[in-house]
């Protein structure tokens, strides 16, 4: 898989997170930023565990690709409801679209025995990893 991805240096900065929406207008803002999938990822000896947040997104809108040692969770979080007679919306902050994270891990991983639960809004990857090959010596003719 060969995808190119944008670096951005304060990302995951907590900073991002204490100044958004600081100097933003509180109304007349209908720009929404996409939001990105907040991982944990937890090492054993046979393998990983990687909890992703993934609110309000559907269990059959969510994929998760394994290649080598690269694992992509993409999702898509669909609007549900509608506005009705009579409403009026004063302020839209939930971000519906499509959501992407692609990580790197340090090991190969066996995509056949490793395992995807999701619930409550937390997708749970169970990683396993391949067992490491040693050499194999040649004999010299």
């Amino acid at each position: 898989m060969a995808t190119l991805q944008v670096y951005d240096p304060f990302g995951d900065a907590p900073l991002e997170e204490l100044f958004r929406g600081f100097l933003r207008p509180v109304r007349g803002d209908r720009t929404t930023t996409p939001a990105s999938i907040k991982v944990d990822v937890k090492e054993t000896e046979k393998g990983y565990t990687v909890l992703a947040e993934v609110p309000g997104a559907r269990k059959d809108e969510i994929h998760v690709a394994v290649e080598g040692n690269q694992v992509t969770i993409a999702a898509e979080v669909k609007r549900e409801s509608e506005q009705k007679d009579g409403e009026r919306v004063l302020r839209s902050e939930r971000y519906y679209g499509n959501l992407y994270r692609s990580f790197t891990l340090p090991a190969e991983l066996d995509e056949e025995a490793s395992e995807a639960k999701y619930d409550n809004g937390v997708l749970e990857l169970k990683l396993v990893k391949k067992p490491a090959h040693s050499g194999r010596k040649l004999q010299v003719q």
